[in-house]
């Protein structure tokens, strides 16, 4: 076990504030976080869960880290509008992390879920990326697939954010685990603004996983989970979803609000 650091630092990377704990640091923040600020979490201990919260309107990730500093840059303007409004303001900033129990590392969960994640993010794992978002704007980005807002009745701004494809017939989206894991289901939350005909929906998808194996199914029109079970667990390191089919309807826009991947860590031992 490591010390574990949080601190703000600035566009310059000068140290704002900063707390050490041997396994649960919290830090206070008293004043007002300005653009170009980025909160570092620094640790010996790589390959290893934590519990980070970046700010108290964002939810807690359970996360696998395997770089020693790992960086969350504080979204500002356009970047922030695919998180909560009440977030990262004023000028009082509680921001925590901590060691995982095994409890919460080793039960059954979604593997996917990762409200932390951000574009370039390497080291703070699961992370999403895409070979296509729309127009390149937050909002569409493909980190939203996997922050844990499944609302999906409407696009854009917070709580609406999700993957948008622009339209692009070969749009894939991946998620890495940054480890192996064991996974035997999936579900997809396809956004439904079906007001004005705005979204689409896929009628297939394909997913490709990182053992060489794929699996394409069938799917459909509905503002519920769509779930995958697997006929065997599968252990991969990635998953990567593509070959989307969209209907024949004239709906222009189909887009994913959320991915959830159910399973287990294969490492089932305590190290």
């Amino acid at each position: 076990m490591a010390d574990l650091t949080l601190s703000i630092r600035n566009k310059k990377g000068e140290v704002l504030a900063e707390q050490t704990h041997p396994d649960r640091v919290q830090l206070v923040y008293d004043k007002p976080i300005e653009e170009g600020d980025a909160i570092w979490f620094q640790t010996a201990a790589v390959n290893e869960f934590y519990v980070i919260q970046v700010d108290d309107a964002v939810a807690p990730a359970l996360v696998y880290i395997t770089n020693p500093v790992w960086t969350f840059d504080v979204p500002f303007g356009e970047a922030k509008v695919s998180y909560s409004p009440k977030s990262f303001l004023g000028q009082m900033h509680l921001i925590t992390a901590r060691n995982a129990e095994k409890d919460e590392v080793f039960r059954y969960r979604n593997l996917a879920l990762n409200s932390h994640d951000q574009h370039g993010n390497r080291g703070c794992y699961p992370h999403a990326s895409a070979n296509v978002e729309t127009r390149g704007e937050a909002v569409f980005a493909a980190r939203n697939a996997i922050d844990g807002v499944t609302e999906n009745h409407g696009h854009g701004f917070w709580p609406y954010q999700s993957w948008g494809i622009n339209q692009d017939p070969n749009a894939e989206i991946m998620i890495e685990f940054g480890r192996t894991v064991e996974i035997d289901k999936m579900a997809l939350w396809f956004r439904c603004d079906w007001a004005n005909d705005h979204d689409n929906w896929w009628v297939s998808v394909t997913f490709e996983f990182s053992d060489g194996s794929t699996l394409t199914v069938s799917t459909g029109k509905t503002d519920e989970p769509q779930y995958i079970r697997l006929e065997e667990k599968k252990r991969v390191e990635w998953i990567r979803l593509g070959r989307l089919i969209k209907s024949d309807a004239p709906n222009p826009f189909p887009a994913l609000s959320q991915w959830e991947v159910f399973g287990t860590e294969w490492e089932t031992t305590e190290k």
